[in-house]
């Protein structure tokens, strides 16, 4: 018995989205479509800013990293999700697992600093437009990436020692689609009341002080563009509004699943499933959609491919 419980402790069993075997086939398409979006439309702005000299810019090389992490934190969990809809056993190993909560929050704990780091671009450029450039130069920039990406992996690290060497010896069943903390944890055969408070205060204190920085830039700047002359104002308005949309989805699900917790499996798995496959599909297409700046370089792209294909 002992030798059989310490060879199951070397993988864990996803329960999936939902048991019906005929939904997961159905769900098969959606959901590759998604994720084939999602990398797309991500990879497709890092692509823009790249190419584009015109995106070479603070507010541009910030979108581009934003993109790239999005990219990421989808690839961590959809590729796994969809494969599993063909499956009737959903295992991952213990590797792969502790892989996944590492990644998870190393991209979402970056994820949120970055989008910090994005408003306090957008309150230089507002609310200080002539030391912008001064203030908001390229080594700078850099320099704030760097932070955000540190910031995701001191995260994320401290997040993976609590749990690693939990002991687990008897369910393996996560009732999700990707390994979870709080769900991981309730498998620990110890009392681990203590341990989550823990891990919810970590990731609590990260998103909690972020999304505070955040309503007090976007505030801050939504007050100093009511006193802008109008043309100004409404420019500034614009990208605000999209900066501010993708901070509510991407902050929304977040804190549900971990500062105030449902406990209700059907609305976990749609939290997470938004913040994980949803949301890095939206964040492109909000900012593309919006922004005057990336329509140009897309009809610049596209002018250029077909005066190649013309010349050839």
């Amino acid at each position: 018995m002992e030798e059989a419980n310490q060879s199951m402790a070397s993988e864990f069993i996803f329960r999936g989205l939902c048991d019906s075997r005929l939904l997961q086939t159905f769900l098969l398409l959606p959901f590759s479509m998604l994720y084939l979006m999602t990398v797309v439309g991500n990879l497709f702005v890092v692509l823009l800013f790249i190419t584009d000299p015109h995106l070479h810019s603070p507010m541009y090389f910030l979108l581009a990293n934003l993109s790239f992490v999005d990219f990421c934190l989808s690839s961590v969990t959809t590729p796994k999700l969809t494969t599993d809809f063909l499956k009737d056993n959903k295992t991952i190993s213990f590797g792969g697992c502790m892989t996944q909560i590492l990644c998870v929050h190393f991209f979402g704990g970056g994820e949120m600093v970055l989008l910090v780091t994005m408003a306090y671009d957008r309150y230089v450029a507002i609310c200080k437009p002539l030391h912008y450039s001064s203030i908001m130069d390229r080594q700078k920039c850099i320099w704030l990436v760097l932070i955000s990406w540190t910031i995701g992996f001191v995260h994320a690290m401290s997040q993976l020692v609590m749990i690693l060497d939990l002991p687990f010896c008897g369910s393996r069943i996560v009732d999700s689609f990707f390994c979870d903390i709080p769900l991981v944890i309730k498998l620990a055969c110890m009392d681990t009341h203590t341990l989550g408070m823990l891990i919810n205060a970590d990731s609590g204190i990260l998103a909690t002080t972020c999304f505070i920085l955040l309503l007090m830039s976007y505030t801050y700047i939504l007050l100093t563009v009511r006193l802008n002359s109008k043309d100004g104002a409404s420019k500034a308005l614009s990208t605000c509004t999209s900066h501010i949309t993708v901070v509510l989805l991407f902050f929304g699900p977040c804190i549900f699943i971990y500062l105030w917790p449902l406990n209700i499996t059907w609305m976990d798995k749609f939290l997470a499933v938004f913040y994980t496959v949803i949301t890095p599909l939206l964040n492109p297409a909000i900012y593309t959609l919006r922004n005057k700046d990336i329509r140009n370089a897309i009809k610049r792209l596209i002018n250029q491919h077909m005066n190649s294909q013309d010349n050839f």
